[in-house]
């Protein structure tokens, strides 16, 4: 049924709610995972157009990314990963068109409307623009 997917990852708690269920996911299908973090801090936002080296948050990111593939490969599956920069929403289509990814998987935090604009809000630009299926997983309430 799917071949690649794509798990957008937050590098927070988040993610615990997500890995399983991709892993499963991945061995029931034999799916190969693309993981795949956007760093979007200032740096990030402005990396390849000012040539700036990398930020410390862009060196956690990559270093959580490292040790989340190695995990998952030691469960058996097949897993790329990829730090991306920029607009996070954005960052996850392009990367999930180029892979030639048939699911982008992510997490919810449930909020709605005002924190969405305090916050922010990565899902509404993903599932409205993609054009393969997404999967969203709840993350457990703080």
């Amino acid at each position: 049924m799917y071949h690649r997917i794509l798990v957008a990852l937050e590098n927070g708690p988040a993610d615990e709610a997500l890995l399983p269920h991709v892993a499963e996911l991945a061995r029931l299908c034999g799916a190969e995972l693309l993981l795949v973090h956007v760093a979007d801090g200032w740096v990030a936002r402005n990396f390849d157009r000012l040539k700036l080296a990398e930020s410390e948050e862009m060196r956690a990111d990559r270093e959580y990314l490292e040790k989340t593939t190695a995990e998952l490969r030691a469960q058996g599956l097949q897993v790329t990963a990829q730090l991306a920069a920029g607009d996070p929403p954005a960052e996850i289509l392009k990367a999930a068109e180029t892979a030639g990814c048939d699911l982008i998987a992510m997490t919810t935090h449930g909020h709605r409307l005002l924190k969405d604009l305090v916050l922010g809000s990565t899902i509404d630009p993903v599932r409205h623009r993609a054009s393969m299926p997404v999967l969203l997983v709840r993350a457990p309430r703080k």
